[in-house]
């Protein structure tokens, strides 16, 4: 694995809470890659996935219910979000495939988040009891910071999606130029054979 790529995953490794997961994988060519979510009936789930790097950056992915259903399928995409909320409690399979790639690596991030976040502070939510000015702000500032924190992971995405492009650009840009730069010094050295051979005394040999 190259450096840029561990570069990748160091700065989007898996963050794990309780009930959502962020996850930044290789996914090597011709292989498909599943992860499993135990899910309860009823509770809103959304999936995010985006190809950092690799070939045309793109993967087929596939979520299937408990009982085989198949709730989403798409092939080559590039990123996609897709929100359900399961009708029965099971385990969730969502898998991604580099199957269609002969010889490409890919770099696959995924957001999985299952269900509403646990209010700030048990009273949240209540009609009953009216938080202080104190935990409203406090509840703003968590809103804003976690919005921030979105906002950052997906500018992170596209920065690393970039540098990977314009690192791979620099490559095929140098080999190139190497390839156009040996092509004019032999065609110099043709060149001054050539010419060398036109002033060149052609010798005959006496009988």
């Amino acid at each position: 694995m190259s450096e840029k790529l561990i570069g990748v995953i160091a700065v989007l490794s898996l963050l794990s809470v309780v009930f959502a997961g962020e996850l930044t994988f290789e996914l090597p060519d011709n292989e498909r890659q599943c992860f499993f979510e135990q899910i309860e009936k009823g509770v809103q789930s959304t999936l995010e996935f985006q190809v950092i790097s690799g070939g045309q950056y793109d993967v087929d992915m596939e979520l299937t219910a408990p009982n085989g259903q198949v709730l989403y399928k798409d092939v080559k995409k590039q990123y996609d979000s897709f929100t359900w909320t399961p009708d029965q409690t099971g385990v969730f399979k969502f898998c991604f495939s580099n199957e269609f790639s002969t010889f490409t690596h890919k770099i696959v991030y995924f957001d999985f988040q299952v269900g509403d976040e646990k209010p700030l502070f048990e009273q949240e939510g209540k009609h009953a009891t009216a938080m202080t000015l104190m935990e409203t702000s406090a509840v703003n500032i968590h809103e804003d910071l976690r919005n921030i924190l979105d906002d950052q992971t997906h500018h992170r995405l596209r920065e690393a999606q970039g540098r990977v492009f314009a690192e791979n650009l620099n490559d095929r840009v140098f080999y190139w130029s190497l390839g156009q730069s040996l092509i004019i010094l032999f065609v110099g050295i043709g060149q001054v054979l050539v010419l060398r051979s036109f002033f060149t005394e052609k010798r005959t040999g006496k009988a």
